[in-house]
């Protein structure tokens, strides 16, 4: 399943977004997020962002590498919205139904796939089903610009910074590799 497009509103009176996207299948997926799950979003992805890249620089470069992708892509898309607007081509075909669903939880995780680092981020179902989405590079830049751009417009404060945990000795995690949940 390839990602083609993201959409999401902000709805005022459920404080939530409506959050869906489609696939180069010609099928959509339509998740409710919430506050938590939005913010939780944000703040693993920039962490795990960084904590990849300093596996091959300092975590001062780290950062500004991070920070500069991401105004790369705003710039970008800002550019690109300005000559034509894109607009979102819904499917045809809806796999969990037409309505959106609400996520409970996301665990979010950096992994090697085909040599590229890949986000994989799991979205916790009612019921405890999930569903998996893997994103490298720009795909995981623009969702994480159009989450932080209505996350801004909701007024739903600061993304907040994840802290470093040492792995215990009862943690069954690979160390070296970051989980966030």
């Amino acid at each position: 399943m390839t990602i083609k497009q993201f959409n999401a509103t902000y709805l005022a009176n459920d404080d939530r977004l409506l959050f869906r996207f489609n696939t180069s299948e010609d099928t959509e997926f339509r998740f409710w997020f919430t506050r938590r799950i939005t913010l939780f979003i944000l703040a693993a992805t920039s962490h795990l962002l960084v904590k990849n890249l300093e596996q091959s620089h300092t975590p001062e470069a780290a950062k500004a590498i991070a920070q500069f992708g991401e105004e790369a892509i705003k710039k970008e898309r800002e550019q690109r919205e300005a000559v034509k607007p894109e607009t979102y081509q819904p499917a045809s075909s809806y796999p969990l139904g037409a309505d959106p669903v609400l996520v409970m939880d996301v665990k979010c995780a950096f992994e090697k796939q085909e040599g590229e680092d890949m986000l994989s981020l799991d979205l916790v179902l009612p019921g405890g089903a999930n569903i998996n989405l893997k994103m490298a590079g720009l795909t995981l830049q623009a969702m994480c610009l159009l989450l932080n751009q209505l996350r801004e417009h909701a007024a739903w404060g600061e993304v907040p910074q994840v802290q470093d945990v040492s792995v215990g000795a009862g943690d069954t995690h690979a160390p070296g590799k970051p989980l966030v949940h």
